[in-house]
């Protein structure tokens, strides 16, 4: 294994001392984006893995699958070497290069079955790219037989960025997201307005209704009727409400 391996103990004291960043991690916050793990791999798929590449890997796939968009959501061995948070992540724990422990644990994540390799086309040329083997994901690659799967965009960074707000205001005023819930967020925040998700959660509040089913009853009704404080007619937001619903209604038939 290589360095910082799992099973090496130590008594306190001996050996090198760790090596830590300049600045300690301050803690979590109370709210903010979460990546979803299934329980099943920590019960079943993590006992079994052996080399810290698998590990990292598996783990960053599940981060990048979390900020994606629609279906399916795959990444390519070129972009995932472009992300330097991982990169920089497989140098401090492999014996071996970056690259090489890329293609590591990405080969040993597809053999337990964690990941999916597929053939795709990537800037003019043939290549792999590799999702988690979630049935949504197999549902899509089963949808898209036949046709060529290009990719054009990279993965989003692991750079940090701003809480969107819609997290924030659901884990303050209602509790924990579940992963079902993380998804209807998402899809919320692309088509509701920011201010509109705001005023209802404000709104579900102050009626001590803290569900996300009125919430969303709510920003329903804005689509339909805009909320009671604006006044009837079309604006600049109404334009963009209707693209982000007319964008949303071609990637479903896209998938159907």
């Amino acid at each position: 294994m290589g360095r910082g391996g799992v099973g090496e103990a130590r008594p306190a004291g001996a050996g090198d001392e760790p090596c830590l960043p300049a600045g300690r991690f301050a803690g979590f916050a109370s709210s903010g984006l979460t990546t979803v793990v299934p329980n099943v791999f920590f019960s079943r798929l993590l006992p079994g893995i052996e080399k810290p590449e698998e590990l990292v890997v598996s783990l960053y796939l599940f981060y990048l699958h979390g900020r994606g968009r629609g279906w399916p959501r795959l990444f390519s061995e070129r972009q995932l070497a472009a992300d330097a948070g991982l990169m920089r992540s497989l140098a401090n724990i492999s014996e071996l290069t970056p690259e090489g422990a890329l293609k590591e644990g990405l080969s040993r994540a597809v053999s337990r079955g964690t990941a999916i390799r597929v053939a795709v086309q990537e800037a003019g040329q043939q290549g792999e790219a590799y999702l988690l083997n979630i049935p949504a994901n197999k549902r899509a690659i089963e949808r898209l037989q036949g046709t060529e799967l290009r990719l054009d965009e990279p993965p989003p960074p692991a750079a940090p960025a701003e809480v969107p707000n819609i997290f924030a205001l659901y884990e303050e005023n209602i509790g924990a997201i579940t992963p079902l819930i993380a998804d209807e967020l998402k899809d919320a925040e692309e088509r509701y307005l920011p201010k509109w998700i705001e005023k209802a959660f404000r709104e579900a509040v102050s009626l001590n209704k803290r569900s996300w089913r009125y919430i969303e009853a709510i920003l329903r009704r804005y689509e339909a009727e805009g909320p009671d404080d604006e006044e009837a007619g079309r604006d600049t937001e109404a334009d963009w409400l209707e693209r982000r619903y007319a964008r949303g209604k071609r990637d479903a038939s896209r998938l159907r």
